[in-house]
């Protein structure tokens, strides 16, 4: 059984595959290991294929994760070089999963937060189809605080599933916006936060994403505020 340490937490709505919600994800696992901190992420999903009734399109990702790679080349993001009947056409697998992994036997929210990282690390770097139940479960034989042979039979069981919709439902309320968005402890609440970006049109006409700015500087404010409050 895995034990998760007594670290401040912080709470994330988000959707893997959300090219912004793996921009602030890192940035915060980055700022953390810098530090030398403990922390304690708690994913919760931000299902936007629930949301928008169709797969998150490719052509909305594609110029998002180019836009963000080039700003922040340390991602070691690429545009999908996979073949194109591997793309994903659904997150939902990879969230329920990171779902699963939180129960103690299996990984807690140390493990989860390792399933999280490698699936976007994959999608994002490595033109993985983040939506086939083998890759997953490869990812996870990887994580070094997650059973790997335990999550497949959660997973056997639909462990996750219900979860994942009960998410989804709470995030169609008015406090959570978007992917991502950010909880902790003092009233913290943040909606992508570092950046500056905009569409220059409907990305289904045509429009590109123009990421303006991106400050780190978020991440550092909220660990001081994590750590002042301990």
């Amino acid at each position: 059984m895995v034990n998760d340490t007594a670290a401040p937490t912080v709470t994330v709505w988000s959707d893997i595959g959300c090219p912004w919600a793996s921009l602030a994800l890192h940035t915060l696992h980055a700022a953390a290991e810098r530090r030398q901190v403990a922390l304690a992420i708690d994913h919760r999903a931000f299902p936007l294929e629930l949301f928008n009734r169709e797969p998150t399109p490719k052509f909305i990702v594609d110029p998002e994760v180019q836009a963000i790679a080039a700003h922040r080349p340390e991602l070691g993001w690429r545009l999908w070089n996979g073949p194109a009947h591997a793309y994903p056409v659904t997150t939902l697998p990879a969230l329920e999963a990171v779902q699963a992994a939180k129960d103690p036997g299996i990984g807690g929210l140390r493990g989860s937060d390792e399933l999280d990282s490698a699936l976007r690390r994959a999608f994002y770097a490595d033109s993985r189809c983040i939506s086939v139940h083998a890759v997953i479960l490869d990812l996870a034989e990887r994580c070094e605080h997650v059973d790997a042979k335990a999550l497949a039979a959660a997973l056997a069981r639909g462990s996750g599933r219900a979860e994942v919709y009960e998410q989804w439902g709470t995030a169609e309320g008015p406090q959570i916006q978007g992917s991502p968005h950010f909880f902790a402890a003092g009233g913290y609440a943040s909606h992508n936060p570092g950046a500056t970006f905009t569409w220059t049109g409907s990305p289904y006409e045509g429009g590109l994403p123009r990421l303006d700015a991106y400050s780190t500087a978020w991440a550092d404010e909220l660990l001081d505020t994590l750590h002042r409050d301990q």
